[in-house]
């Protein structure tokens, strides 16, 4: 066993990045197995949704560096300043987010063929911007509600009909005069 990792309570957008130190087909069994990457972390209760295993190989011309900065979030020069152990990385490597604990305090005893290689920070997204000023962004008149357009349809249709009524009437008031 190696060192332990606490994990604290309400961790959110952390990286770790594991090196893998196995053979393919112990890989392939911690892919595989249900609850294997639970065992081999010491942790039984990890969601497997947020722990992705890749084989370096196939990350092609992004490379790892590439992989954690644009499909993991994780900020650039937090990856630049990692960078030469992430480079000297070969085989498998192991990357677990902070949503696989369930926001839950966890205390990681990985397996000796784990070796924690970076932990890493995601930013916070920026939900701020400037106001929008075109003309669909200002406020509109409400459209009526179904129930005030039945309403309104029923009075024009009342109001239509007591002038048929009227016209009908008069006609016939006309006629026997």
């Amino acid at each position: 066993m190696s060192e332990t990792i606490s994990v604290p309570a309400g961790e959110r957008r952390v990286v770790r990045v594991f090196a893998l130190d196995m053979r393919p087909e112990q890989v392939r069994f911690l892919r595989e197995e249900p609850g294997a990457i639970a065992d081999a972390l010491g942790d039984g209760d990890l969601d497997p949704d947020h722990v992705v295993i890749l084989k370096i190989s196939d990350l092609d011309e992004v490379g790892l560096a590439g992989y954690l900065t644009e499909g993991s979030g994780v900020d650039a020069a937090e990856v630049e300043a990692a960078r030469e152990k992430l480079d000297a990385l070969y085989g498998h490597v192991l990357i677990l987010h902070s949503r696989a604990f369930h926001d839950r305090p966890a205390e990681l005893h990985p397996a000796s063929r784990l070796r924690l290689i970076a932990t890493f920070g995601r930013p916070a997204t920026d939900w701020s911007g400037p106001p929008i000023e075109t003309e669909s962004a200002k406020p509109q008149a409400r459209p009526p509600s179904p129930r005030e357009a039945r309403g309104q349809a029923r009075r024009i249709g009342a109001i239509v009909f007591a002038v048929f009524v009227a016209l009908v009437l008069l006609t016939f008031a006309m006629v026997l005069w």
